[in-house]
């Protein structure tokens, strides 16, 4: 080996080319490139013209690499072959193991015997030969494809599946793989035989062709069948069809077009059927009634520039309750928000405006349900911003809020009759304009207290069309007769926080008292105006320092506050962390928001409805990273009677996992609650042997004895092959029950293969 190895080379073996086109591993040549190699001896043979490089041969040639126990290049013929141990490596990572290899100077046709390829991603063919013919075609006999990876210990096993074919032509210029009288094996037993089955080349990610179909059944559209088939377009836009047979309903067309551009995506998805047997669904609802259904959906997301971005989620179908019906894709939940917004973030500030309406996909007749109730939002605004640079030596932050609503009927609960009347949204038309200023600044005294003094101001400006506002409340709240009407608030506050560090060789220790005050004039208008946003309200250890804790701008919390409390915090040298907090909240002086009537009622029965509230706690645990549990509580201010209660608890350990949550809620009458609510909800999931998972879960209603909901599932996952199986029970408040089996196949390369959820 040495100088004469490689001048032998120069005079007797021509210039390989660099490599760009690979198919099944074998490259066409095209471009020269230098060649390097590497022999124990080369031996002429002048009368043949062919050169043998012998013994440990090693080639190297734009990229691609050689080894072999001997290479012959014939000069007449112009071909190479390569003999013992054959081991190429391709540029992209490719590699190709046979006996023997007989293949032109350019490697656009050839021949091998007992080949074995390995491709980047992990895909594996073998074969007892194979022939390449025009540079881009492989045709392989008896071949062996799967994509998974053979057993270290036994490599004889066979993979856990496989498609065994009497021929396998890779297709280098269509990108496809094509399988002719081929049989599909699982944990080498043959379960399957195919014909002719086509599926795209390892290095292509989206090619045009049939999917993987999909099954469902539920008992009113009977067994489905769905047969998708995926078009690439473009590198950056495809279409997909799905035809579903139902045996009760008949033909669900569906169509989806995806669109990327440079700066974002956008899809439309559209669906039709006409319905066979309507009458299979509950007489007089949207279902039956409906003979011709079709819906189309859009989406999208744009980044204007790194700082903004635009985007929509919109869906108009023939009834309200189609897609949740047939389950189209991105369409089908409970709830439909439609919307068009834009999104601005910055370093110190926030912009957010959208235009919103509500579909509630439910099966009452049309002007029934809550569908009919829901508003259209034009627009909702919302802008946040702190000032870089402290003012006044503390931080100014500024919200701003703006909001339209109009709706056609109103959203009420109940009876004007009832107890539990309320109205959550109005009919007609309402709006409001918000803006909100809050300084704070702290300050650390020399024994460790920080204290923070705080103002605060808002103005609004509510504008009403009274003209149409119907009985609201059973609260004795009286709606402003006023089309427009103006109020604001202004808070002076101080925050006392005094952190006391007791420290040991084992263990760390923080408690910190703290007291809050807050000064401010009665809520202007309270009962009076609309309230869209501040419905939701829990008074927990979460809310108790809040400034103002109604949940959003409709409502502001009024009067002299005091809230004062205790936190907790323990780190210990053994992995073991504890907190925990307990507080109260003081009416100090002028009107109780939380007593005051609206609308909706928002504060009674919150444990502030009163001068003095209720007690709230938190205390939690945690251990390392597989333990933590934490319960949260309300206790009745005189009585310390229980209110509310919220327990949770999580584990992780490197096999098991398991959560639970408890909850009780003491019977609301004003909110249409008379019992006391108890529900416990469990779950839990466990890996065995190396590749399997079981896991479930269940609710469990105390109350009423009954399992509201319930589910067992397992789950296989290994490289190349995925398994679930999942079985599902709910029962609503009539103890109807229903049943959902869902399973999902998917093959590495190939596909998935399954139903989303199937009733029954």
């Amino acid at each position: 080996m040495g100088a004469g190895v490689l001048a032998g080379l120069a005079a007797g073996v021509p210039a390989f080319a660099q490599t760009t086109e690979s198919v099944a591993g074998l490259t066409r040549v095209q471009d020269e490139s230098p060649l390097l190699l590497q022999a124990d001896e080369l031996v002429y043979d002048r009368d043949r013209e062919s050169v043998a490089a012998v013994g440990d041969v090693q080639l190297d040639y734009g990229g691609t690499r050689l080894v072999a126990r001997r290479v012959i290049y014939n000069q007449r013929t112009a071909r190479m072959v390569a003999i013992g141990n054959v081991e190429i490596v391709q540029p992209d990572g490719t590699r190709v193991f046979a006996d023997e290899i007989d293949v032109t100077e350019d490697f656009a046709d050839g021949f091998v015997n007992a080949l074995r390829i390995v491709t980047p991603d992990k895909t594996y063919i073998a074969a007892e030969n194979a022939v390449r013919e025009g540079g881009t075609t492989t045709t392989f006999g008896h071949g062996v494809y799967t994509a998974c990876e053979p057993c270290r210990e036994r490599p004889e096993k066979p993979p856990l599946w496989q498609i065994k074919a009497q021929r396998v032509i890779w297709n280098g210029e269509e990108k496809t793989i094509r399988f002719e009288k081929a049989s599909f094996e699982f944990f080498g037993m043959p379960i399957a035989y195919l014909p002719v089955f086509t599926t795209a080349d390892p290095t292509v990610k989206r090619k045009t062709g049939f999917l993987m179909p999909g099954v469902r059944y539920s008992q009113e559209l009977g067994f489905g069948l769905a047969i998708p088939y995926f078009i690439a377009l473009a590198p950056n836009y495809d279409l997909k069809l799905t035809g579903t047979g139902f045996t009760r309903q008949g033909g669900l067309g569906e169509a989806t077009f995806r669109h990327r551009t440079e700066n974002g995506l956008y899809t439309i998805t559209a669906a039709g059927i006409h319905q066979l047997t309507p009458e299979a669904f509950d007489p007089i609802t949207q279902d039956s009634t409906h003979v011709n259904r079709a819906m189309i959906g859009t989406t999208g997301k744009f980044k204007i520039n790194p700082r903004w971005t635009f985007g929509w989620d919109v869906l108009a179908q023939t009834d309200k309750n189609f897609s949740r019906t047939y389950d189209i894709t991105g369409f089908s939940d409970l709830v439909q928000q439609n919307e068009v917004y834009l999104t601005g973030l910055g370093d110190r500030n926030f912009f957010d405006a959208r235009v919103m309406q509500f579909d509630v996909q439910e099966s009452d007749p049309d002007g029934a349900g809550r569908d009919a109730q829901q508003p259209w939002v034009l627009p909702s605004i919302d802008y946040n911003a702190v000032t870089s640079r402290p003012v006044a030596g503390g931080e100014l932050a500024f919200n701003v809020n703006a909001r339209g609503i109009s709706r056609d009927i109103a959203d009420q609960r109940g009876n004007p009759a009832d107890s539990n009347f309320a109205t959550r949204g109005l009919r007609g038309e309402n709006g409001r304009i918000t803006t909100e200023a809050e300084w704070r600044r702290t300050y650390i005294a020399p024994n460790g207290v920080a204290l923070t003094p705080i103002l605060a101001a808002q103005a609004d400006a509510n504008f009403l069309d009274t003209s149409t506002f119907p009985s609201y409340s059973a609260t004795g709240a009286a709606l402003t007769s006023d089309d427009t009407f103006y109020r604001s608030m202004v808070t002076a506050g101080m925050e006392v926080r005094w952190p006391i560090l007791f420290s040991s060789t084992s263990s760390v220790h923080v408690l910190e008292p703290i007291a809050q005050v807050f000064a401010r004039p009665d809520e202007t208008g309270s009962g009076k105006l609309p309230n869209e946003d501040a419905q939701s309200f829990v008074f927990d250890t979460t809310t108790l320092f809040e400034r103002d804790k109604f949940s959003g701008y409709d409502r502001i919390e009024g009067g002299h506050r005091a809230n004062v409390g205790l936190r907790y915090t323990g780190t210990f040298n053994n992995g073991w962390t504890l907190f925990g907090t307990v507080g109260q909240s003081y009416n100090l002086g002028g009107e109780n928001p939380f007593a005051a009537p609206d609308l909706l009622n928002v504060g009674a029965e919150s444990g502030l409805e009163t001068d003095q509230s209720d007690f709230v706690g938190m205390f939690g645990a945690s251990y390392n990273n597989w333990l933590r549990a934490a319960v949260r509580a309300r206790f009745d201010e005189t009585t310390f009677e229980n209110r509310r209660t919220e327990t949770e608890a999580e584990i992780h350990t490197g096999r098991f996992t398991a959560g639970a949550e408890y909850a009780f809620v003491q019977a609301q009458p004003t909110y249409g609650f008379a019992a006391d609510r108890h529900e416990v909800t469990t779950r839990a999931s466990v890996r065995f042997g190396e590749n399997w998972q079981a896991f479930g879960g269940a609710t469990y209603d105390i109350v009423n004895d009954r399992f509201s909901r319930n589910g067992i599932g397992l789950a296989y996952d290994d490289e190349c092959f995925s398994l679930t199986l999942r079985f599902d029970q709910s029962r609503d408040n009539s103890e109807v029950q229903s049943n959902s089996f869902a399973f999902r196949i998917s093959l590495r390369t190939l596909g998935d293969f399954g139903s989303a959820g199937t009733d029954f």
